[in-house]
């Protein structure tokens, strides 16, 4: 029964020898899920440099020198024909403040002489709107500036016969109505007097409130 066991290695040496003499590899060389694989990796691009953002800018624009001066002129002259018949509007206010009055001394002489010629608010009228506004010889800048200034003037025309119409008298809730309607026309003349001269000067086109679109529709 001894030489049994002494049998079977005699039998089979390969198998021992073999297995005895097989290197030992670490199972993680062979095993799918642990062994280490190598990953080629793609460089990532480079990040273009990024543009600085646009600073605003803050200095002051100087006013436009495209606009003859000739053009300018004629665009500003011509805010003085609603201007000086707007006037008659602050009467109210002229006699509530008397000091408003000084603000407007330095024009009193251009005035006096614009009243004492007969129909001039009629002449200069008609002068405006056929020879400038219908006249192609004038540059777009200087008609439209022209067409406000002959709308504004129309405009102001409106409570005047309203007032002739109602006849409103010296008293009474209708008086008051009318003295406050006044007061804000006259203000409203003013301040498109100032904002249209100062940007006619500058070669810039005003547009005033309800009076562009209509002088617009007109060209």
């Amino acid at each position: 029964m001894a030489s049994i066991p002494l049998l079977r290695l005699s039998l089979h040496p390969s198998t021992t020898i073999a297995a005895s003499h097989r290197p030992q590899t670490h199972p993680s060389l062979f095993h799918p899920l642990k062994s280490s694989t190598l990953r080629l990796t793609t460089p990532k691009p480079l990040s273009q440099p990024k543009t600085p953002k646009k600073l605003i800018s803050l200095s002051y624009k100087a006013p436009s020198t495209t606009t003859p001066a000739v053009d300018r002129l004629i665009s500003a002259a011509s805010y003085f024909l609603p201007f000086f018949n707007g006037l008659q509007y602050g009467r109210f206010l002229f006699n509530q403040y008397p000091s408003l009055a000084l603000l407007f001394e330095p024009i009193l002489p251009i005035l006096s002489l614009y009243k004492s010629i007969p129909y001039a608010s009629f002449v200069a009228f008609f002068a405006l709107y056929l020879g400038v506004v219908r006249n192609p010889n004038f540059s777009q800048f200087v008609r439209f500036n022209a067409m406000q200034a002959v709308v504004l003037d129309v405009l102001l025309v409106v409570p005047l016969l309203l007032q002739r119409i109602l006849s409103p008298g010296r008293g009474g809730l209708v008086f008051k109505l009318m003295v406050a309607c006044h007061n804000a026309l006259f203000v409203f003349v003013v301040l498109c007097f100032v904002y249209s001269l100062v940007f006619s000067v500058l070669g810039k086109t005003p547009y005033l409130p309800f009076v562009a679109d209509a002088a617009g529709r007109q060209l």
